[in-house]
């Protein structure tokens, strides 16, 4: 091994152990929500993947810190290996996307808030099976803003972006703002269950222990509140 390779194997030890804590809080953050079929360790590769693709494709000029950047990329490699898994049902991607569709029905009938019970009924189902339901997406779906066809980096990527035409610039922050007042038109507990999971980067159990009910009550309250998002969202082609 020449000096240049041992200068440049003691640089990448040190920058992979300097961010391995930022990797592993990442795959914990995950693996709070998914089922056991997936592992810890390949969560952990797929982001250390991330973070290597990170460091090649960092341009300090567009504003965000590497930190920032790196936690997109860590995370969306991670999602992408979870994806490769396809391990999820199909009748799972169909349930979300009719109780998505009663949310909104109901939501445009009625001016407000739907209810357990009205979701319910318009599916045929007891409220007992529609939280059920609710809880098979979580478990089997990443319920969380890529669900939408939203990655974090779209928000991350300023509006002056040369990459963008002024088009995309104005449909940006128009979707941007519509999201804003989605999120803020949500009923309280899941708003409060969406700040703690994405503000506060609480897992379900901790939000659980904060709101005091059951981890499994928290995973149908924060499948709810994406699904109505979408619900309210569907019209928008991102």
């Amino acid at each position: 091994m020449t000096g240049a390779d041992t200068y440049k194997k003691i640089q990448d030890d040190d920058f992979a152990e300097r961010y391995a804590p930022l990797v592993k809080r990442i795959a914990h953050h995950l693996m709070a929500r998914l089922p056991s079929s997936v592992q810890l360790e390949d969560m952990l590769q797929a982001g250390m993947l991330g973070l290597l693709e990170a460091r090649s494709n960092f341009d300090a000029t567009k504003g965000a810190s590497f930190e920032t950047f790196a936690g997109i990329r860590i995370r969306g490699s991670m999602i992408d290996e979870i994806r490769r898994g396809d391990w999820v049902p199909r009748s799972v991607h169909k349930n979300a996307r009719s109780i998505a569709s009663v949310i909104k029905e109901i939501e445009q009938t009625t001016g407000r808030d739907a209810r357990d019970s009205e979701v319910a009924e318009k599916l045929g189902v007891e409220v007992a099976e529609y939280r059920q339901m609710l809880m098979d997406v979580s478990n089997g779906h990443m319920m969380d803003f890529e669900a939408m066809g939203v990655t974090e980096d779209y928000f991350s990527q300023g509006l002056s972006d040369s990459s963008q035409t002024p088009l995309e610039r104005i449909q940006k922050e128009d979707f941007r703002n519509s999201l804003a007042g989605a999120i803020s038109s949500l009923p309280e507990r899941e708003k409060l269950v969406l700040a703690l999971y994405y503000d506060e980067e609480l897992n379900l159990k901790e939000i659980g222990e904060v709101m005091g009910v059951s981890e499994s009550r928290i995973s149908q309250i924060n499948s709810q509140a994406m699904l109505r998002l979408q619900s309210r969202l569907k019209d928008w082609k991102k």
